[in-house]
């Protein structure tokens, strides 16, 4: 489904990413993790085409993304969330996925639509809704929601847009105990309902080590380690660099 081969971004003289290169199977759950600063953020960014390699290839679904703008690798499947939640704040939760199914389907910027295409919007509307547990905030202005159903929302709004591969990043940032818990069993259910092909950045190492079939372990921008979570728990340069053992 994705596949990095030697993934380098330099801003000047600083490197962000170096020589960065993974892969994630069709149906696989994978974490990123790495001290602040580590330049996890920044490889979402050349992933989805927020920014461009200084050197490497990104491989999504067979194709090489080079040139390819966000917005088209959408359309194509692959959807983000953000570090900070990007919703629309003064909507409506149904209106926020409203514009994500419209957008999916092509409709938005019609004048008017069919009584028939309402029908089915509503109708996939009502489903994410279900699916993430958001029908009882149907009504609800988004930005007066709670910080985890903001959240949960942002998700949602992801789903609308029918992805193959899905990137979280930082999903449980500033939440409380038990809106973590029902952010990690959304996700959970995504990827074992819906066979969602998930990379996700992750601070929580009891969120990390308890879902990601495959962790890499990012430092200074290069990968200093990447497999199973047996693997890198195992791992005296990873206990040295990030869960605070010795070399």
């Amino acid at each position: 489904m994705l596949r990095l081969e030697n993934v380098t971004k330099q801003f000047g003289n600083l490197v962000a990413n170096q020589g960065i290169s993974l892969t994630l199977d069709q149906g696989e759950m994978s974490a990123v993790i790495g001290p602040n600063g580590a330049g996890k953020t920044t490889l979402f960014n050349l992933i989805t085409g927020f920014l461009t390699p200084t050197e490497g290839r990104v491989i999504f679904d067979e194709r090489d993304m080079a040139g390819v703008p966000p917005e088209a690798r959408v359309a194509g499947g692959m959807v983000r969330t953000f570090q900070i939640t990007e919703i629309f704040p003064e909507l409506t939760t149904l209106e926020n996925l409203r514009i994500g199914i419209e957008t999916r389907m092509g409709i938005n910027h019609r004048p008017f639509i069919s009584r028939r295409l309402r029908a089915e919007v509503a109708h996939r509307v009502e489903e994410v809704m279900a699916m993430t547990g958001l029908t009882a905030r149907a009504d609800y202005l988004v930005g007066e929601l709670a910080h985890g159903d903001q959240r949960v929302v942002e998700v949602a709004l992801a789903l609308t847009l029918e992805p193959k591969l899905l990137l979280l990043d930082e999903p449980t940032a500033g939440m409380a105990e038990q809106e973590t818990e029902q952010m990690v069993a959304l996700i959970r259910r995504l990827h074992t309902e819906r066979n969602l092909t998930i990379l996700f950045i992750e601070h929580d190492m009891s969120i990390v080590f308890g879902i990601a079939q495959r962790i890499t372990v990012l430092d200074y921008g290069r990968v200093l380690a990447s497999g199973t979570p047996e693997q890198i728990a195992a791992d005296p340069r990873v206990q040295a660099a990030y869960l605070g053992g010795e070399a």
